[in-house]
């Protein structure tokens, strides 16, 4: 039998467009029920799958039913997906940890979503806050969303901004 989630997790899987089978109707005991992403046959996203850590945040992992997907933790506190389409510009917080930039969805709170961010295809990893830090999850993860191309980069709005822009502003002081 699947052990249940997280009422917060299932909540923000739904609203994610993720199926989530209820505990008892899945095959196989013991798999993390989830729904592989679009992309997820994307050659990239098995270079990302063949290096799933088997510990994330000092989770152990799960077996999923899903292709390009990974979980962990019992129930699972978090859970992978390649092949999702990538974000375009977006007002929530993108922060780079050791060289990957990862957007951070705090509208489910306590459940989290980060996306690796300027990766084609795109990697998203939902974080349930409640049972693991998100930091230490996107540091263990890292190193696999490396693994897919990066076609952009998070910028600020003084990334955005030359010198010319600041013409005509009075001086601070």
């Amino acid at each position: 039998m699947i052990p249940r989630r997280s009422s917060a997790l299932r909540r923000t899987l739904a609203a994610a467009g993720v199926v989530v089978i209820a505990a008892g109707l899945a095959g196989c005991a013991g798999e993390v029920p989830m729904e592989a992403a679009p992309n997820a046959n994307d050659p990239a996203c098995a270079d990302v799958t063949v290096r799933l850590p088997q510990t994330v945040a000092e989770l152990g992992k799960r077996s999923t039913n899903a292709q390009a997907t990974g979980a962990w933790g019992d129930p699972s506190a978090v859970e992978l997906r390649c092949g999702i389409e990538p974000s375009g510009p977006t007002t929530d917080d993108c922060v780079n940890v050791n060289g990957v930039d990862w957007i951070i969805d705090r509208s489910q709170a306590p459940l989290f979503r980060f996306e690796a961010y300027g990766r084609s295809p795109g990697l998203e990893v939902f974080v349930d806050s409640e049972r693991v830090s998100g930091t230490a999850v996107v540091l263990d993860l890292g190193s696999v969303a490396e693994q897919l191309p990066q076609e952009r980069q998070c910028t600020s709005l003084v990334d955005e901004l030359d010198e010319d822009d600041f013409s005509g502003l009075p001086d601070a002081g």
